[in-house]
């Protein structure tokens, strides 16, 4: 029977029940999934295992974010990334001291995924995240559980006078007890199967809620640090913050509802492993991507190009959003609107580049897809 309005308000509090047959063939199909990817990509050698892996934690970091209404530099973030797993990709960006602050943490929780999970490791977590002591213009505790010294940590949405409370989590004086048990049973090797551990970790820590800022974003990384180790293997390829962010309304719904319902969270899982799925399908949309990259760049290593021209490719061959012009080169490039125009026109004597046919204010350029091999020059 349900007492209380919220799922650690039960009194089994927190032993949780899931029907293992409903979630047998999820766990097949996200399996076999999984081994796909990983076959394909060993296959490859490690420059494009190493860029696709570069490719899966930049949307990681920047997704991650998003889903929290916060957006980096996603240049800035890539460089990051680039820095600590030394991938080469020509020109960094500068450091950017939030993106290097999720950077840490993601990279933390996947790389050394078999080490413990301990509250050490997760105050470092959160003081990399706030380096400041600030979220926003807010001071916060940092490195340290919340006090709720101005009330119940509480999920609102709305403005404020008609706020709509979607979560209350546990008082502050039950999180040190809380956070034993859940780490006790992180670090214990259990009957339940990796990647259903994973989605239990997010859903538990989420709604223990332990930090004043940025449960959400820790406790997609301790997801990571699980699904990493269903993997066997610290280097990822596919993101679930970013499958979370493009479905982030079902994610706030399955959320919500599951912490207002019972300890019987089949539901919930079916939910984080159909996303999983999703997930890694869009990975191997991901790898299509950096094999394109890398062909193309294959086929023009007998050209010499310019720096410039070689940054704002790679941009291009990254997915870039809107149409290229002139004006957008120069400032890519850091060059004038006449040296930006030199550097288009000879990538279109290549066969690199062409003039968009479609009409418009102002003249735009696309990469040719099937540009000539220069190899063989």
């Amino acid at each position: 029977m349900k007492c209380g309005k919220y799922i650690w308000q039960l009194p089994d509090w927190p032993n949780w029940r899931n029907d293992l047959r409903r979630l047998s063939t999820p766990l097949a199909d996200v399996s076999r999934s999984q081994g796909e990817l990983l076959g394909r990509l060993a296959d490859f050698g490690m420059a494009i295992r190493n860029q696709a892996a570069l490719s899966a934690l930049t949307e990681e970091v920047v997704k991650t974010s998003e889903v929290e209404g916060e957006h980096l530099n996603v240049a800035s973030v890539r460089s990051s990334l680039a820095r600590h797993l030394g991938v080469e990709i020509g020109a960094l960006a500068p450091p950017d001291r939030k993106a290097e602050g999720v950077v840490e943490m993601v990279l933390d929780a996947t790389t050394k995924c078999f080490e413990p999970l301990t509250v050490e490791r997760l105050f470092g977590w959160h003081a990399a995240l706030f380096p400041t002591g600030y979220s926003g213009i807010h001071p916060i505790r940092v490195a340290a559980w919340r006090d709720d010294a101005h009330g119940p940590m509480q999920v609102v949405s709305g403005p404020i006078g008609r706020q709509r409370v979607h979560f209350e989590a546990p008082p502050a004086e039950r999180l040190e007890a809380e956070m034993a048990h859940f780490l006790s049973w992180a670090n214990t090797d259990g009957d339940e199967p990796m990647l259903v551990k994973a989605g239990l970790a997010h859903l538990w820590f989420i709604t223990i809620h332990p930090f004043d800022d940025g449960n959400g974003r820790i406790a997609r990384a301790i997801g990571d640090l699980f699904l990493a180790r269903a993997d066997q293997s610290p280097q990822r390829f596919y993101s679930l913050s970013a499958q979370i962010q493009r479905e982030r309304a079902n994610y706030y719904h399955i959320l919500e509802r599951t912490q207002k319902g019972t300890l019987e969270v089949t539901e919930w899982l079916l939910w984080f492993l159909g996303a999983l799925e999703r997930a890694l399908d869009e990975a191997h949309r991901t790898v299509d991507t950096v094999l394109a990259k890398a062909r193309f760049w294959q086929r023009l290593s007998g050209v010499s190009l310019n720096p410039r021209q070689v940054k704002v490719l790679n941009r291009l061959l990254d997915g870039f959003e809107g149409k290229l012009t002139a004006k957008k080169w120069a400032a890519l490039g850091k060059c004038s609107p006449d040296t930006a125009l030199r550097d288009i026109n000879a990538l279109i004597a290549l066969g690199v580049l062409r003039r968009s046919a479609s009409a418009g204010r102002s003249t735009h350029y696309e990469l040719v897809e099937d540009a000539p091999d220069y190899r063989s020059f």
